[in-house]
Order: structure tokens, then C-alpha cells, then sequence
């Protein structure tokens, strides 16, 4: 399996690290400058043209909205399958009828992995019976949202108890806090809608990890979920189930690939 990355920060060094475990991968990045001292193995680029000549199998994003903006469209159109890390870049919905309109056009796909939250596939199960209401809390230690706009109403150095410094519904959040905002975007994209998602950020003190915590109220199901992650190396921002889940994402699809060239 060939895969291309797009950005080659936190998540995709660990991606890189896990996918050469296997030889059968390879894996070219597109970046803004040739990183020195590159992993062994690691073919590099600085145009997306030349990420797509090297004709990767899928392009995973994972360098943050304007990423999305710039290239997701154009790999699409190119009929390459593409991973998006950065959901909530579609808090734009011109964007995301786009990026749809691309896949569909060019019979490829787009992949949204569930990053650091879990549970929806039964999300997306009530949403399609109807309109379903969501709440979702994300609470991080403090040095999570520093450089954010949590700081217009807190000292994040000086909180000594939980704050709660954003309340609105989806779209407002993945808007205001962009480098926080794929856990939002997964769940309004699996049913709720940004606009009908309700959101509180916390910045807590005490907490040592990121957790992503909801409800979610339908006529045909009730139900709550809590997990507890890990930061990723090197970002408290992103949760080490992020790269677990586009991890697992990859191997789905090459899987789909292989039976896909068996069945030819």
C-alpha cells in the first residue's frame, strides 16, 4: 500500500512510524520544505502535483484546516481516495458540498476517521431515523488551548479549577477553536449537525489527557459516552486514538483494495 501524506507533524510522524513497521507500505509526504534528518524510508515532495505523481493508493491530511482548503478538492478530483484528519474544516459547508461533489464526480472516496471519539456508529444509526440532540464536553489540561481565544477570557497559567470558557453549538466551536475542533466535527458530521450540536470546552487543571465526553437523546435511543486519551507525542492538542484511527482506517481500505483486485 502506497500512502501520501499531507503535513508530516505529531500525527504523521506516528503515522509514519506504525505504517513502516509493515515493508509492504511506503509512504510519501508532501511538506512545505524538505525535513532534515528524514525517517528511513520516507520519499518526500513539496508540491501536491508531485505527491500525486508518486500515485499514492490514499492521501491521508493531517496538517490542519488550511490543508483542507488547499488540497482536498484537488486530490479528489485527481480520483485518489482521501483521509481527512482535519474535520472540522468543514465546518464550512461550501467546503464540505465540494469535497462531496468531488469524490462523487470522480467515483473516488472520502474517508472520515473517528479520531478520538468512539460510539458513532450508533450516532449515525438514531441520525438516520431523525433528528437527533447532542452535548458534547471536551475538557484538556490548559497548555491544550494555550494560543487559542480560551485565552481572551482566562489566565490558562493561573486556573487552580475546572473553567468552562466556550459554550455553542458546533459550528461556533470548530470556527473559534480550529486546532481543537475534529472531535466536534466527527460528531456533526455522523448525524447531528453542526448547527444542532451543543458544546462546552474545559480547561482543567487536573486533567492529564484529553477527554471527550457526550449524550445523545433520540425518539428510539438514549445513550452517554466518556473516554479518557492520552495526548499524542509531542501535541497535547491531539489524542493518541487519533492516530490509532486513521491507522486503523488505512489498513480497512487497503484491505477493500486487496479483495477489490482479487474479485478482478
Amino acid at each position: 500500500m502506497h500512502i501520501g501524506l499531507i503535513g508530516f507533524g505529531s500525527i504523521g510522524r506516528e503515522l509514519h512510524k506504525r505504517l513502516a513497521e509493515d515493508p509492504i507500505n511506503t509512504v510519501t509526504a508532501l511538506t512545505r520544505s524538505p525535513i532534515p534528518e528524514a525517517p528511513r524510508g520516507l520519499a518526500q515532495v513539496q508540491s501536491l502535483d508531485a505527491l500525486l505523481a508518486a500515485q499514492p493508493d490514499v492521501v491521508v491530511e493531517c496538517a490542519g484546516h488550511s490543508a483542507v482548503q488547499t488540497y482536498a478538492v484537488d486530490v479528489l478530483q485527481s480520483g485518489t481516495a482521501l483521509m481527512l484528519a482535519s474535520q472540522g474544516a468543514l465546518a464550512d459547508q461550501e467546503l464540505l458540498s465540494a469535497l462531496q461533489s468531488a469524490a462523487d464526480n470522480a467515483g473516488t472516496q472520502l474517508i472520515f476517521p473517528s479520531g478520538a471519539i468512539g460510539g458513532l456508529d450508533l450516532l449515525r444509526a438514531c441520525s438516520a431515523d431523525g433528528p437527533v440532540d447532542v452535548m458534547y464536553q471536551g475538557i484538556k489540561p490548559p497548555k491544550a488551548w494555550a494560543g487559542s481565544r480560551a485565552e481572551e477570557s482566562v489566565s490558562l497559567n493561573d486556573l487552580r479549577q475546572p473553567h468552562v470558557f466556550f459554550q455553542g453549538t458546533g459550528r461556533e466551536a470548530t470556527l473559534a477553536f480550529p486546532k481543537n475542533a475534529n472531535v466536534v466535527a466527527a460528531l456533526a458530521l455522523a448525524g447531528a449537525g453542526f448547527d444542532r450540536l451543543q458544546v462546552e470546552l474545559i480547561a482543567d487543571p487536573e486533567a492529564t489527557g484529553n477527554t471527550h465526553r457526550y449524550s445523545v437523546t433520540s425518539p428510539v435511543c438514549k445513550f452517554e459516552i466518556n473516554i479518557e486519551n492520552a495526548p499524542s507525542a509531542g501535541n497535547a492538542r491531539t489524542s493518541m486514538t487519533t492516530v490509532l484511527s486513521i491507522l486503523m482506517d488505512i489498513r480497512a481500505f487497503a484491505a477493500q483494495c486487496s479483495k477489490r483486485r482479487d474479485s478482478e
